[in-house]
């Protein structure tokens, strides 16, 4: 039953009939109720008045009456200031609940046919992946999963930066001061070996900086002529040769970060199907540039370099292949788009999960790919976030001072065990099943926080905050799950399996169970309109709401008391299917909910 078409289709024709005016069903529209008012749905009557002739409180007054008089599903309706709430008959929102509790797999779409592509992560192999790359990860994993969620086919990507100068340095700086550290011999993750490496770079770089500027040099020739950037500068031109031996210690250094980074993937819970490397595309656009050129799109400047001129589009002249003939970004990105649409030839878009400092080099590559002719440019998104902070202040990979992505979700496991500890949640628990739950909740905690806030705004991470058991929260969440699934235990301890056949209650229904039908009634438009924007946000919001009716419900209905069978049926079967909707929709955030807690 969809309710929505329904009232849409009876409003309409109430214009018809009481007032001789012409609406079509796409003029109108409805919107949820306010909580302190009666109805589900509400129609704004302001803007029709034209139509009716009837001031808005008269006009909404006479369609109620109508409605009521003349569609089955309505029961009673109230007009305040203008605004007609509809309130719906108990038998209308049972038809409703029969309809999710039989339906398969409620709330996900059945293939559309599309296929879709999602970079994300997308790291550089100097460091190991840090706060940043958690908020990026969970959006574009997310994001994927709620795109599979509307029915398409969905292939995760991510291209990892693994060459470039910014990669000699950590291994020139393992070279001169590493006296061959190995993970194995330190004991370190290969990824936080290496990274330490980059931030040693860094150190010795401005040190020698200092020495040659106190020599007399001016600061920006000593940057250019320090030792360390000369050697580092000079193993890349090695690296472009194929220099067997800088090649090996290449792939030895990135192996290290791989394995690392793998871990750290794992204990985030997101995967990819296929990853593409900067070491293997890198040279790919070069020959877009020759095409551009001949075609006069590009234009090539005296000392060689090729370049676009944007200005008309609103932008300015970009770089496409400097005049030693070597590539930049744009030029490996324009070829890595060319090739991911030769991969995978029925993908209809192509999303960058990139945060919003890219957002000009992203309108300049889809401007630049359409220019070339390729149909599919108008197809690539860039999927903007903005950055996180954190109580502490700004984070510098190159300083150490970045916040590993490690260490954080550590200490949100951490965190977690604490506060459970505290609560008394764990006190029957094995301690297996205690560590379990405590990564349930503090990976949960991370996940959620950084998901339900908008992907385009910056943010600030509050640890503490993201970890309480009270107010919008994973574990507020996870909590009710937990309260359900005990409750949904004792049912079955009592042997009740509720049917379809049971819902015909010989009483009204208590308006906490009508919010809950309409919420439920309403997740797959949340996830229809979380596909639409690409935003987490709307599923993890939902999600809150959906659970705080339920605590509603729980303090103010008795469930185990109930004398009425029916009544008791009905509540078990609406516990049920609240437990799988929080389940299906943290499921898509890529959040675990417990059975206990």
């Amino acid at each position: 039953m969809n309710i929505e078409t329904t009232l849409v289709q009876s409003i309409s024709k109430a214009f018809s009939e009481l007032f001789n005016a012409s609406l079509s069903e796409s003029e109108i529209s409805l919107q949820p109720t306010r909580k302190e008012f009666e109805g589900s749905h509400t129609f704004v009557c302001f803007p029709y008045a034209r139509l009716s002739k009837k001031n808005p409180e008269e006009t909404g007054k006479a369609i109620g009456e109508y409605l009521k008089s003349n569609c089955d599903i309505v029961a009673d309706f109230n007009v305040v200031k203008g605004f007609l709430n509809i309130e719906l008959s108990d038998a209308t929102w049972l038809a409703v609940f029969k309809d999710i509790h039989g339906a398969e797999n409620f709330g996900f779409f059945p293939s559309n046919g599309e296929e879709v592509m999602v970079e994300y992560s997308s790291p550089n192999t100097n460091k190991p992946l840090h706060l940043g790359h958690l908020r990026n990860n969970f959006l574009g994993w997310s994001v994927a999963e709620i795109l599979k969620a509307n029915g398409n086919k969905v292939h995760k990507v991510q291209i990892i930066n693994d060459r470039g100068i910014h990669i000699c340095k950590s291994m020139i700086a393992w070279l001169d001061y590493g006296n061959g550290e190995t993970p194995e011999s330190t004991g370190k993750k290969g990824d936080k070996l290496v990274g330490d490496y980059y931030v040693k770079f860094d150190k010795e770089y401005k040190k020698q900086i200092a020495e040659l500027v106190e020599g007399g040099m001016t600061k920006e020739e000593a940057e250019k002529q320090a030792p360390i950037f000369k050697k580092a500068q000079d193993l890349l031109l090695k690296w472009e040769k194929k220099d067997p031996e800088v090649y090996e210690l290449w792939e030895k250094m990135n192996g290290w970060v791989y394995e690392g980074f793998d871990a750290t993937y794992k204990q985030m819970g997101v995967d990819f199907d296929k990853l593409y490397y900067e070491s293997d595309t890198y040279l790919l656009g070069k020959d877009q540039a020759q095409v551009g050129v001949d075609k006069g799109i590009f234009f090539k400047k005296d000392d060689g370099s090729v370049w676009v001129d944007l200005t008309e589009d609103g932008l300015d002249e970009k770089l496409i292949l400097r005049a030693d003939g070597t590539s930049v970004y744009m030029t490996q990105d324009i070829g890595t788009a060319i090739l991911r649409f030769k991969d995978f030839p029925k993908i209809s878009k192509q999303i960058y999960t990139v945060g919003n400092e890219q957002e000009y080099h992203f309108k300049v590559l889809f401007l630049i790919l359409d220019k070339l002719g390729y149909e599919w440019a108008k197809e690539c998104y860039h999927l903007s976030y903005g950055m996180v902070d954190l109580p502490t202040g700004k984070m510098k990979s190159r300083e150490g001072t970045v916040v590993d992505a490690d260490d954080l979700m550590q200490e949100m496991m951490t965190t977690a065990k604490e506060h459970t500890e505290e609560l008394g949640k764990v006190d029957d628990f094995t301690e297996e099943q205690a560590e379990e739950l405590y990564n349930t909740l503090g990976l949960g905690a991370l996940k959620y926080f950084l998901l339900k806030v908008d992907p385009k705004k910056r943010m600030l991470f509050d640890p503490q905050e993201s970890i309480q058991f009270q107010g919008n929260t994973a574990p507020f969440i996870q909590y009710t799950h937990a309260r359900i699934s005990a409750i949904l235990r004792k049912a079955n301890q009592l042997g009740v399996v509720p049917t379809a056949a049971d819902f015909d209650l010989d009483k009204g229904l208590q308006s906490s169970e009508r919010n809950l039908i309409f919420l439920l009634n309403d997740y797959p438009e949340k996830i229809k309109e979380a596909g639409d924007h690409y935003s987490p946000d709307t599923i993890a919001n939902y999600v809150y709401e959906l659970a705080k009716e339920y605590n509603r419900f729980y303090q103010e209905i008795s469930i185990f008391n109930e004398q009425n069978e029916a009544a008791f049926k009905f509540r078990i079967a609406l516990s049920k299917v609240v437990a799988e909707t929080i389940q299906k929709a943290m499921g898509l955030l890529g959040i675990t909910v417990p059975e206990r807690m």
